[in-house]
């Protein structure tokens, strides 16, 4: 329209509940999966806020059979069915049809509450096209429809002298409104335990007729059992045994706040916060006072206890790295970040967190020093790896003679596909395995790459010497795909990279010192799933005219048992390879080549064992001979015998 024609006439006022159903987005996020579910965690919320402040014991949900409808039920006082002094309508009507009405706008009825925007029942209530509530409290059962926010029946008392009080509101969501209107069994389920951790004392009961399951949760061990829960989950595996727990009921401004924290061996952090029992997946000011707290705590209890490595600068993201943890704030005002509350925006919420968290913390440390040390030695091992992992890369941007021109090894002898899904790269243990390994080959898609004895210790070596050693050039630049933060797999010539060593200290040794180096700067090849350590034989047995392969000595004994077992007389020949030079071609393909008949292991780094790995390389394998002797003097007894 031009500005000429634009008068009043042109500006509409949407009435009621109109502007939930011309855009509803604003009100729950969106009209897809996580805005249809937003409807029933509105409606549960209701019912939760019932239970925090002490008038409810147990929430019902059912999922009913069309998979498109809901009942939530609850044993609270019941919403008011008296006529509203203002409205002179009844007040559940009143709370079903009227935005920003509810009674959680000041502290009389509601201490703390999942919100106080007052807009679900009556969002909920305008984006079905059925919905019933039923309510019974004043010794009586009343019951009220809608269709679309409108009342389709005045309230009516169905029932009287009835003892038991309590909400239930029946929903269809409008199909109209929503992409799809199926509910997700699964995901309700999971949600619905998280608000029983998180409330210890309320019992939530889930029956899924779509699935014909019924569910009870009840978690009065609340974040504690959460946190136990998690860690399972996630398959972290604690770096101390006990949790911190903190449970404080008088915070300033009439808040409370319980919070559990516990480090692991993940690589990641993972903190779930909620405030009054919503989760705030955009986290928001609480979360910002929980990391400050943290921060702040483990920083102070080092340097008091002189655990600060000189040289080696400790960031947020070392201290922080493989914490778990659980907030949940409980607010007499939260202000949330749009109606779905996915994020706290109250200001007074990171001073709050953070001034008693980070006492609270550094005292539990500080009282339990076994968990302290524990704490500081995860930290600075994750900061140990992230500066050997940026040395690392920036050595490769201050290498200023790399050429990016394939320029192949001499010793390789290559496949002849250029597919990198479907080729191999056999890294072989001198140049006798090499050469037997090249006739046994399938040339199609297997090169080979013989190295001359042990390859130098990237660990602890300088980037310098590492690339001055002949092997690990050849190793990379028969790979092609560059090192540390500039390796690009897209470049990767093979998809297979498998480590080809004689089954002896020597060739178990010379795996080793590769995989370091892959480790510490190729480490994406191991987390994708590309490098393998090839399983050859150890022993040949011969026995009535059939051929066995035996790993080594416990599997021999295996073979050789089975072969004589049931006092069997079987003569039987035992020969034990030195090396892959012993073995001809046709053998070592049989064995070891062969797709169809070979064994490889792939060398795989789980989450919950990354640290450990990093600790066992960067000690080990590292400069200080002393981590060394202690491995040795601690595992002394479990050697049977040494290869001397």
């Amino acid at each position: 329209m031009s500005a000429k024609t634009y008068t009043g006439k042109d500006i509409q006022v949407l009435e009621g509940l109109d502007p939930v159903r011309k855009t509803p987005g604003m009100y729950i996020g969106g009209t897809g999966k996580p805005g249809l579910h937003h409807l029933l965690w509105e409606i549960v919320d209701n019912a939760v806020d019932e239970a925090t402040n002490g008038f409810a014991t147990q929430i019902d949900v059912v999922l009913h059979r069309d998979g498109k409808s809901i009942t939530v039920s609850d044993n609270g006082r019941g919403i008011p069915v008296d006529r509203h002094p203002v409205k002179k309508i009844p007040t559940l009507q009143v709370i079903l049809t009227t935005l920003h009405a509810g009674g959680k706008f000041d502290n009389s009825n509601y201490i703390t509450s999942g919100g106080l925007h007052g807009v679900g029942a009556s969002v909920v209530n305008a984006l079905s096209e059925e919905l019933v509530a039923i309510i019974k409290r004043d010794g009586g059962t009343f019951e009220q429809h809608y269709a679309r926010g409108i009342p389709i029946t005045k309230l009516k008392k169905t029932a009287s002298n009835t003892r038991f009080t309590g909400t239930s509101i029946f929903f269809r969501p409008d199909p109209e409104i929503f992409e799809s209107v199926e509910f997700d069994g699964e995901r309700i389920k999971s949600a619905l335990e998280i608000k029983t951790y998180l409330n210890g004392a309320l019992r939530i009961v889930f029956k899924d007729e779509v699935r014909g399951e019924t569910f009870e949760f009840f978690h009065e061990g609340g974040i504690a059992e959460y946190q136990q829960h998690l860690l399972t989950e996630l398959k972290a595996r604690p770096v101390h045994e006990h949790a911190f727990l903190l449970k404080q009921e008088s915070l300033s401004g009439g808040s409370r706040m319980e919070l559990t924290l516990q480090w692991t061996e993940s690589p990641k952090e993972h903190l779930e916060s909620f405030v009054n029992g919503i989760p705030t997946v955009d986290g928001g000011t609480h979360e910002q006072g929980f990391r400050d707290a943290v921060r702040s705590a483990i920083r102070s209890y080092m340097d008091t206890h002189d655990m600060m490595p000189r040289k080696l600068d400790i960031g947020s993201d070392d201290i922080r790295e493989g914490m778990v943890g659980i907030l949940n704030l409980f607010m007499v005002e939260p202000q949330f970040q749009g109606q779905t509350k996915e994020k706290l925006n109250n200001p007074s919420a990171r001073s709050l967190v953070s001034g008693v968290l980070r006492l609270e913390l550094e005292q539990f440390l500080n009282r339990h020093p076994s968990t302290g040390e524990a704490i500081a030695t995860r930290v600075i091992q994750s900061a140990r790896a992230r500066h050997a992992s940026r040395a690392a890369a920036s050595s490769v941007r201050r290498k200023s003679s790399v050429s990016h021109r394939l320029n192949l090894p001499g010793k390789l002898a290559d496949c002849s596909s250029t597919d990198p899904t479907e080729s191999e790269l056999f890294i072989v243990e001198g140049d006798s395995a090499g050469g037997s390994a090249k006739q046994g080959r399938d040339r199609k898609f297997q090169a080979i790459l013989p190295l001359r004895g042990k390859v130098l210790n990237a660990e602890q070596a300088t980037f310098k010497k590492v690339m001055e050693n002949k092997e690990l050039q050849n190793v990379t630049q028969a790979l092609g795909c560059g090192l540390g933060e500039q390796i690009d797999l897209s470049k990767l010539r093979y998809h297979r990279i498998i480590l080809l060593m004689d089954a002896d200290a020597d060739g178990l040794h010379i795996a080793t010192l590769l995989l370091t180096f892959l480790y510490r700067y190729m480490r994406p090849l191991i987390d994708e799933g590309y490098v393998y350590i090839a399983q050859p034989p150890l022993f040949r047995i011969d026995a009535s005219k059939k051929t066995y392969w035996a790993l080594d000595e416990e599997d021999r004994d295996r073979i050789v048992a089975e072969l004589t077992g049931k006092n069997r007389k079987v003569k039987i020949e035992i020969q034990r390879f030195k090396g892959l030079g012993e073995m001809m071609p046709a053998t070592l393909k049989a064995t070891t080549l062969d797709p169809e008949k070979r064994r490889l292991l792939r060398v795989v780094i789980p989450d919950e064992y990354r640290l450990e790995t990093e600790k066992t390389i960067s000690e080990l394998m590292g400069k200080d001979p002393s981590a060394r002797f202690r491995f040795i003097m601690e595992h002394a007894a479990e050697v049977e015998a040494l290869d001397v």
